[in-house]
């Protein structure tokens, strides 16, 4: 392990991917205290799948973005249930770096998420129904029209309605018409359910 010069409260600094490489040193350096350590081992961690939760668990406590970012990169490129549970648990977070990051990760995901997107959007807290749809955003899955119509067609929320109509502008088709004529009569009151209903409908029937 190579070793610069340290002052006297700083904890010795590893140079570069110098220290051991097995899975578990690797684990053990996520949690060092120089972030280019943590960085290296975040990196090399992709090579262990088994490793999924240690890098979930060392997600949540990051606080350098830098060292973020590649752990995002490998828990997106391991994808398992372990990981793609560890993204949800970031949409519940109240940091809303963490919070955009792990939409951005899932959207990467469509096969692995795919399974789970119906609980999302059913979930008992809004702001995670919202975060749902915007993962659809970018979702490359077949099923995204016909998750977004179920939202229209059975939410009361207005907001998760009002996200869901915004998208379906962009990604819908003449299925889409029906539920969104349906959605108009249910919020009647709603000026901006009104406005992008319209909206979406328009774009729909223009493509």
């Amino acid at each position: 392990m190579g070793l610069i010069k340290q002052t006297a409260n700083e904890a010795p600094r590893v140079e570069g991917r110098a220290a051991g490489r097995d899975c578990a040193s690797l684990c053990a350096q996520l949690r060092h205290s120089d972030a280019e350590a943590r960085r290296w081992a975040a990196r090399d961690l992709v090579d262990c799948p088994d490793c999924s939760q240690e890098l979930v668990d060392a997600l949540q406590a990051e606080q350098d973005a830098s060292v973020r970012e590649v752990i995002l990169t490998s828990i997106t490129r391991i994808g398992d249930g372990i990981a793609v549970q560890g993204l949800v648990a970031c949409l519940r977070s109240e940091e809303a770096d963490l919070r955009n990051e792990a939409i951005e990760a899932m959207k990467q995901l469509p096969e692995a998420v795919a399974p789970i997107m119906l609980g999302l959007l059913m979930d008992e807290d809004s702001d995670v129904r919202i975060f749902a749809v915007n993962i659809l955003e970018s979702l490359r899955h077949p099923q995204v029209e016909a998750w977004l119509l179920q939202v229209i067609d059975t939410d009361d929320h207005v907001n998760v309605c009002g996200t869901a109509v915004d998208l379906l502008g962009e990604v819908g088709g003449s299925a889409s018409l029906a539920s969104l004529q349906r959605l108009k009569a249910r919020f009647a009151e709603e000026p901006y359910i009104q406005y992008a209903a319209d909206l979406a409908i328009k774009r729909i029937q223009e493509n």
